[in-house]
C-alpha cells in the first residue's frame, strides 16, 4: 500500500526503513538535532514526522502520542509504506530499587496490560522485541557509556490507576491493589504505555521492533527529567549499527544476524 496514510500523513518514500518512535511530538526535534541533517515531513494530530541522515544512514522519527491505540496506528501505517525496523524512544517509571533516574531500560519483552494488542491476537501471544534490535541498543549504550538495564517492561492503558498510582481524590481499585508488588516479584523493570503494542504488532507483521526508555520516576516519590537525550542518542546509534549488520547479512546471504558475521 503506497497511498498517503490517513493519520501519519506520509506515503512511501517519505520515511526511511529505520524509524524511531517517541510518544511526545516535542521529542522529534530533540532526536532530529542529533542527526547530520533532517527535514520536516509531516505533522498531523499527534503524529509528527522528520526524516534525515545519521552518520550516513537514512533515518526517520515519528511521534505516536500517548498510549497504545495511537501507537498501534503508527505501526500499522508505517508498515504499510515499507518501514521494517521500529524503535520506541520513550520515558518510563521503574519499580525496581536498583534502577535510578536517568538510567535507560531496553525492553527484551513486555507484559501486555494494555488493550490494543488484544484486538489483534489472543492474550497468550508474547510481546517480544527483535533480538537484533535489543543487541544493537545494547551495543550503542555500551559505545556511548550509558547506564542501562535489559529486561521485561509492563505496558498499561492507564497512567494513574493502571500503574498503581492513586486516581483523583485518592481513588483506588482492588483490581490494582497488588499490581506493583506482583510485577516487582516477577522482575518487571519498568512501566509505560506503548511498548507491548509496538512489539506485538511488529511480530505479527514480520518486522523488527524494540524499545528504549529513560527512567524519569523511581517509585512513587522520586521524579527527575534526566536521560532523554541519552535514549535518543542510543536509539540513533543503534540504527547505524543495524544498518551495518543488515549490509553484512546481505553480502553473506544470511537472513539472521549472528556474531560470526562480524
Amino acid at each position: 500500500m503506497e497511498r498517503r496514510q490517513y493519520h501519519i500523513d506520509c506515503c512511501k518514500g517519505d520515511v526511511a526503513r529505520y524509524v524511531l518512535l517517541p510518544g511526545d511530538p516535542a521529542r522529534i526535534s530533540i532526536i532530529s538535532k542529533l542527526w547530520d541533517g533532517f527535514q520536516e515531513v509531516a505533522s498531523h494530530r499527534e503524529y509528527k514526522t522528520n526524516t534525515g541522515v545519521y552518520k550516513g544512514v537514512p533515518i526517520s522519527a515519528v511521534s505516536t502520542g500517548i498510549g497504545s491505540p495511537s501507537a498501534g496506528i503508527a505501526v500499522e501505517e508505517l508498515a504499510r509504506i515499507g518501514v521494517d525496523t521500529m524503535i520506541r524512544v520513550g520515558s518510563c517509571g521503574t519499580i525496581q530499587p536498583n534502577i535510578k533516574c536517568g538510567n535507560l531500560v531496553i525492553s527484551a519483552g513486555a507484559v501486555r496490560l494494555e488493550g490494543t494488542s488484544k484486538q489483534y491476537v489472543r492474550p497468550e501471544y508474547p510481546a517480544v522485541a527483535s533480538y537484533e534490535v535489543v543487541l544493537a541498543l545494547m551495543d550503542a549504550a555500551e559505545l556511548l557509556g550509558c547506564n542501562y538495564h535489559v529486561g521485561i517492561t509492563a505496558s498499561t492503558d492507564s497512567f494513574y490507576c493502571g500503574q498503581g498510582r492513586a486516581g483523583f481524590s485518592g481513588y483506588k481499585s482492588s483490581m490494582t491493589e497488588n499490581l506493583i508488588s506482583d510485577l516487582q516479584k516477577a522482575r518487571v523493570l519498568n512501566l509505560e504505555m506503548e511498548t507491548a503494542t509496538i512489539l506485538t504488532l511488529a511480530n505479527l507483521f514480520g518486522i523488527r521492533a524494540g524499545s528504549i526508555c529513560t527512567v524519569f520516576e523511581v517509585g512513587p516519590d522520586k521524579f527527575e527529567l534526566r536521560g532523554e537525550k541519552d535514549a535518543a542518542q542510543v536509539a540513533s546509534e543503534a540504527v547505524k549499527i543495524l544498518s551495518e549488520w543488515d549490509a553484512r547479512k546481505e553480502v553473506q546471504g544470511k537472513k539472521y544476524w549472528h556474531p560470526s558475521l562480524m
